[in-house]
């Protein structure tokens, strides 16, 4: 009896040891998926920022129209897109981890100034012309909820960024956006709650067209455009290196940055995280406005309002949907522009304060970095007059998208020398499949702007 009491007992002691053992080893296990998860996190930084900054209100209008004028049939162009983006901004970033220096200052310190001027042209102009279309977007989507003019919106956002800009500090600035970043993922929830023949979606997303008229090679160039954006290229370069100086890689003395395996594979994760959001985001966008818009006979997209009815299914249920919907819109639009126009300006200041040589960048306050912020400033104001002219909002983002596409391909060439230069970048030079396919988008993004011309041209348009 005494024998079975005892081995009862042990037992009995034996299962709370296991049970807490087991709870010891779940507590363990919880804290490692907790740190990693944190150190995942903190390796996201300039490729999110870039995603993010990618879908700005230029990409909203050209992924909306394209899924409004031509349904799935443009959904191929995701697939396509997707590695060559990957590819292009993979390798700024390293040209900025490597080298330490923004795109236009490694382009000074190794080219002619006759390329350096091009680029930079190229790109402030480009930029400039995305900031005014952007604001007029965001200022139109506001008067959809608001009875306030647009030009009186325009005024306000523009004063805003540049008073933001200049006097917090980006990161934080930035992380504040990311939130209303969230509101992008109104798309994919929209594209679920609707309902879809899913089989049709992936046959259009990997199945290419039988022919393309003018119409669809042009909004093809605008997404290849507002996608593959010459502002991305030097942004991400040079904010590429403002984390090194944050992380302490790299210091102000002009010393080369400390580069390791794992810190470039963190650039790549990075990346990746950043471009497959832009890429989802963007293809979600297409279906809904095919789904909604043109499976509804709305095949043209000429108003903020229009744009914002594709968002109407998610509210389908609440009184006053169409009002909500624009709210989710426009809430949308500001705050991705909000996020993308300082990127756009600060793309151009780098470009700027670099091939002049002054002190930039945004860990400056702005005593220490007058003219980088003045820049900043400059091409914010400019982008503003450009809505003075009475250009239609939503036809200027896609003429927008399209002009970055044509900007894009000079630079494309470049950035491939660049990143396959062993004078500059070392040992770090682009592997093959990178070198392969930023070539590949040089190739694509240059023979259809050249068939675009070409269309313009003959009077095919």
């Amino acid at each position: 009896m005494a024998d079975n009491i005892t081995a009862k007992k042990i037992e009995k002691a034996g299962k709370k040891l296991y049970t807490s053992e087991m709870h010891a080893i779940n507590i363990a296990r919880h804290r490692v998926s907790r740190k990693r998860f944190s150190r995942f996190l903190r390796i996201l930084g300039p490729g999110l920022v870039t995603g993010a900054a990618d879908d700005d209100p230029s990409g909203i209008a050209t992924y909306s129209q394209a899924g409004a004028r031509f349904g799935f049939s443009l959904l191929w162009v995701f697939p396509i897109i997707f590695p060559m983006l990957l590819a292009v901004q993979e390798s700024c970033s390293r040209i900025g981890a490597v080298t330490g220096k923004g795109l236009a200052a490694v382009i000074k310190d190794h080219y002619s100034k006759s390329l350096l001027y091009s680029a930079v042209t190229l790109v402030v102009i480009a930029n400039t012309i995305n900031i005014g279309a952007d604001l007029g977007a965001m200022a139109a989507a506001m008067n959809l909820v608001t009875p306030v003019p647009i030009i009186v919106w325009a005024v306000i956002f523009a004063v805003s960024i540049v008073l933001l800009e200049i006097f917090v500090s980006y990161r934080r600035y930035a992380k504040i956006l990311k939130w209303l970043a969230i509101s992008l993922f109104a798309y994919p929830i929209t594209a679920f709650l609707i309902g879809q023949s899913w089989g049709d979606v992936m046959r259009a997303t990997f199945t290419l067209p039988d022919r393309l008229g003018f119409d669809m090679v042009y909004l093809y160039v605008a997404i290849l455009g507002t996608t593959i954006s010459p502002y991305l290229f030097f942004w991400d370069t040079s904010e590429t290196v403002e984390n090194e100086i944050q992380e302490r890689r790299l210091s102000e003395n002009g010393k080369a940055p400390t580069i390791t395996k794992h810190y470039l594979k963190s650039i790549r994760t990075d990346n990746l995280v950043g471009m497959s959001l832009t890429i989802l985001t963007a293809w979600f966008i297409v279906i809904v406005c095919a789904s909604v818009l043109y499976a509804n006979g709305t095949t043209e997209i000429r108003t903020a309002a229009d744009a914002a009815r594709a968002l109407e299914p998610l509210v389908q249920d609440f009184p006053y949907a169409g009002t909500i919907a624009k709210a989710l819109f426009s809430v949308g639009v500001v705050g991705i522009g909000l996020l993308a126009i300082p990127v756009l300006a600060g793309s151009s200041s780098y470009a700027i304060s670099e091939a002049a040589g002054w002190k930039e960048g945004l860990h400056r306050k702005y005593k220490r970095a007058k003219a980088f912020y003045l820049v900043i400033a400059g091409a914010t104001f400019i982008g503003l007059l450009l809505n003075l002219i009475g250009i239609d909002p939503i036809q200027a983002l896609i003429f927008t998208a399209v002009f970055n596409a044509i900007a894009a391909v000079p630079l494309l060439l470049l950035i491939a020398r660049i990143g396959s230069n062993k004078n500059i970048m070392g040992q770090y030079t682009n592997g093959i499949v990178s070198n392969v396919f930023i070539r590949l988008t040089f190739t694509v993004m240059g023979v259809s702007t050249l068939i675009l011309f070409y269309a313009l041209a003959t009077g095919k348009a």
